[in-house]
């Protein structure tokens, strides 16, 4: 994959941490990848590292500046002694951000409101997406400096950049709005200066939406389109998701909706309230079936010749081997990875053929606990 060779074919994707007090890596952080490491996984992804101050919905977020290297480096370097590589997947949320923790209005492709965070969205002007731009290039140099094997650019979940994508929330009439070119040029130009920045050979691997996963988002005939322009313009491989965090929250999960422990983590009274009435109301509940993303994600490998990764519920070695018949290189496994870190070391021993873990989803309310974690550890 570029310039990197890996140990096997399953990645640990993306999965926000919240260890990271200050925006800086902790020791909590470090030991949570390296464990996943040792547990047999190729590829650890540090999750959800903010580009800028504005970008930010967490203040645990890693925030990108020279001051974080030396906890990335010290990172990387325990999960290369365990034999494993380590990506930093890095964003920006856009309207998602947090305007206590950014201490301002958020930024946004248009002026919309974000029922997530109940905010008006700032438009993005040109001087704001070539600081954007700028800043996604400073971000995947910081991380290469640090001794990472990659960078993941968030591309998805309706994220800054998932924003201009998505005809839902880009209701842009200049240059970056309108038409699918015009709505991916961020998508473009953030590709070509983090290439710039890492090199022709360093690993950039972007994380896409198959659909946003409600009427008026992004479909797939538009995912696929914008994905042959970003193949064109340097990406080593794509990692295939789905959902929108404002309005298709666990589109990209499946499962259960974990209402009673997701209020219990809101800090604002009105956010617990307002969950514990309605959650089952504002959440929905999409029904789990592991690899729910493997017959769309099919036409996907129809279409580029790049590396795929495969996400959507993966916790068996059958699906594994279905995922790569079906012609995708590596497979992702969040929430098994979380329920047991040592399943990948297990399969290939012959003492498991998969996880234990239900999609109880309860994990994600952790990481506002203090760390996410699995509340149903595999013992």
């Amino acid at each position: 994959m570029g310039g990197l060779r890996l140990r096997n074919r399953i990645v640990k994707p993306a999965t926000f941490e919240g260890m990271c007090p200050g925006g800086m890596v902790s020791d909590a952080l470090v030991e949570h990848h390296r464990r996943v490491a040792a547990g047999g996984a190729a590829l650890t992804t540090v999750a959800y590292a903010s580009i800028s101050p504005d970008g930010r919905s967490y203040p645990t977020q890693i925030l990108m500046r020279p001051e974080v290297v030396p906890g990335l480096a010290r990172l990387a370097d325990a999960v290369h002694r365990e034999g494993a590589a380590a990506a930093l997947q890095i964003g920006h949320c856009g309207y998602f951000a947090n305007p206590r923790v950014i201490g301002g209005r958020p930024l946004g492709a248009s002026r919309l409101f974000n029922t997530y965070g109940l905010t008006f969205a700032r438009p993005a002007t040109e001087g704001d997406l070539a600081r954007v731009v700028s800043d996604f290039a400073t971000s995947t140099w910081l991380a290469r400096e640090a001794g990472m094997d990659a960078v993941e650019l968030h591309f998805g979940h309706g994220y800054l950049v998932s924003q201009f994508l998505s005809p839902f929330t880009n209701r842009r009439r200049d240059r970056w709005g309108g038409s699918l070119a015009n709505r991916a040029r961020l998508a473009v130009e953030v590709l070509r200066a983090a290439r710039r920045a890492a090199g022709p050979d360093f690993p950039i691997l972007l994380k896409v939406n198959i659909r946003d996963g409600f009427p008026g988002g992004l479909e797939l005939d538009e995912s696929i389109a914008a994905a042959r322009m970003l193949e064109g313009e340097g990406a080593t491989a794509l990692v295939l998701s789905c959902g929108f965090v404002s309005r298709t929250p666990l589109y990209m999960l499946r499962g259960d909706v974990p209402v009673r422990q997701m209020a219990a983590v809101q800090e604002a009274w009105h956010a617990r309230l307002g969950l514990t009435l309605f959650g089952k109301l504002l959440v929905q509940r999409y029904p789990y079936e592991e690899g729910f993303l493997l017959e769309e994600a099919r036409r996907m490998r129809a279409a580029v010749r790049l590396p795929l990764v495969l996400l959507g519920g993966i916790k068996s070695l059958a699906t594994i081997e279905r995922a790569l018949g079906a012609g995708f290189e590596l497979v992702g496994m969040g929430r098994a990875l979380l329920h047991d870190p040592d399943l990948p070391m297990r399969m290939e021993r012959g003492e498991a053929a998969g996880s234990g873990c239900v999609p109880c989803n309860e994990c994600i309310a952790e990481m506002d606990r203090g760390g996410v974690r699995c509340t149903r550890p595999s013992t």
